[in-house]
C-alpha cells in the first residue's frame, strides 16, 4: 500500500514538474543570478575605507546611507539589510527586462508568478535569453522592448545590494531610486503592478525632495537641481500620458478589416507626431528631447510604461495633501495597515 501511495505521489510530482518546467527553470535561473550578485557584493564600509576608491563615489555611497536612514526614520519604511553592501558591475549590465504590448491596443502582456502574482514584465540575468524571449514574442506580433533596469527589489526574498551603476545618478535621482525600491520592500499588493509602481515612484520622488531639503537645505544646489529634474520629467510624463489617451482613440478607429500595413502606417505617423511634439515643451536646460528617437520610434511598450509608473501620480498627490496633510509617513502607514505585506 505504501509503495502504491509513493508511486502515485511520484507520478503527480513528475507530472507537475513537466507542466511547470518552464516556470521552474526560469525561477532557478533567476535565483542563481541574484545569489551570485549577493555573494560577490561587499560591505559599503570597505569601499568607503578604501584609499584608492574615488572620493566622488564615496560621497554617493554616504548619500545612500543617509537616504536609507531617512526613509526608515522619517518615512516609516521597513528597516532591512538592503543597501548595506555593493556589487561592482565593472561597467556591465546585470539584468534585461522584457516588456510586451498588443500592437494596436494599449494592453500589456502579463506573466504570472507564484507569490508576486501577475506582472507586466519578465526579467533575465542572461541577455541571450532575454533576446530569445523578445524574438519569440515578436513572432506572435507583440510590440516588444528590452531595457536594463537601474535597480530592482526582490521584495525581501533576498538582500538587495547597491549596484555600482547607481552611483552615476545625480544626488536627487539616486535618493529617489533608493526610496522607491525601499517602498517595494515595505508595500506590495499582489496582481497590482500599476498601484505598486505608481506608489513607489510617487513616494520615491516626494521622499527624495524631503530628504534633500532636510539634509542639504532647500537653497542647496542638490535640492534646486532635483526640483528642475523632477519638473522636467513631470512635463514629459504628462505629455506621454496624454499621448496614451490619443493613441487609444486612434486604435479604437481601427477595425479587423483594415489592412495591417495601413494600421502600421497610421500608428507610425501618429507616434512620430507625439515624439516631435516633445520639443514644444520648455525644459530647464533648454535642450531638445526628440533626438533620442531620431533612429527608432518608440512602440506601445514605451507608452505603457508611463501608465504603469506615472498614471496615478495626480490622484496620489491629491490623497497625500487632502487625506494625509502632506505627510508621507502617515500615507505610508495607512497603506501598510491596509495592505499587509507578502
Amino acid at each position: 500500500m505504501k509503495k502504491k501511495i509513493f508511486g502515485i505521489i511520484l507520478i503527480l510530482l513528475v507530472t507537475l514538474i513537466a507542466i511547470y518546467w518552464s516556470l521552474i527553470s526560469y525561477g532557478v535561473a533567476q535565483g542563481l543570478g541574484q545569489l551570485k550578485i549577493i555573494r560577490e557584493a561587499r560591505p559599503v564600509e570597505e569601499f568607503i575605507k578604501d584609499p584608492n576608491y574615488p572620493d566622488s563615489l564615496k560621497a554617493k555611497l554616504k548619500l545612500i546611507q543617509e537616504a536609507r536612514q531617512f526613509a526608515i526614520d522619517s518615512l516609516g519604511l521597513n528597516d532591512t539589510d538592503n543597501y548595506k553592501t555593493m556589487y561592482d558591475q565593472k561597467g556591465q549590465e546585470l539584468m534585461w527586462v522584457v516588456i510586451a504590448c498588443e500592437p494596436f491596443r494599449l494592453r500589456e502582456k502579463r506573466w504570472d508568478f507564484p507569490v508576486v502574482g501577475s506582472v507586466p514584465y519578465k526579467g533575465f540575468f542572461n541577455r541571450e535569453k532575454a533576446i530569445k524571449e523578445k524574438e519569440s514574442l515578436e513572432k506572435d506580433n507583440w510590440d516588444v522592448s528590452v531595457r536594463n533596469p537601474g535597480a530592482w527589489s526582490t521584495l525581501g526574498w533576498f538582500t538587495d545590494p547597491i549596484l555600482s551603476g547607481m552611483l552615476r545618478r545625480s544626488d536627487g535621482d539616486l535618493a529617489s531610486l533608493i526610496i522607491h525600491e525601499m517602498v517595494h520592500a515595505t508595500l506590495y499588493v499582489k496582481d497590482s503592478s500599476d498601484f505598486n509602481e505608481n506608489l513607489a515612484s510617487f513616494i520615491g520622488d516626494r521622499g527624495a525632495e524631503e530628504f534633500l531639503a532636510a539634509t542639504r537645505g532647500d537653497t542647496s544646489r542638490q535640492y534646486r537641481e532635483y526640483l528642475f529634474e523632477d519638473s522636467d520629467y513631470r512635463k514629459i510624463a504628462g505629455h506621454m500620458l496624454l499621448a496614451t489617451q490619443k493613441l487609444d482613440s486612434l486604435y479604437n478607429t481601427f477595425s479587423e478589416k483594415d489592412p495591417v500595413e495601413l494600421k502600421k502606417q497610421k500608428k507610425e505617423l501618429f507616434i512620430r507626431r507625439i515624439v516631435d511634439a516633445i520639443d514644444t515643451l520648455s525644459f530647464s536646460d533648454g535642450k531638445r528631447r526628440s533626438g533620442r528617437f531620431a533612429k527608432k520610434l518608440p512602440n506601445n511598450t514605451y507608452f505603457m510604461s508611463y501608465k504603469t509608473y506615472e498614471s496615478k501620480h495626480d490622484t496620489m498627490k491629491d490623497d497625500w495633501v487632502r487625506l494625509f496633510g502632506g505627510d508621507l509617513k502617515k500615507m505610508i502607514n495607512y497603506y501598510k495597515g491596509k495592505y499587509p505585506f507578502l
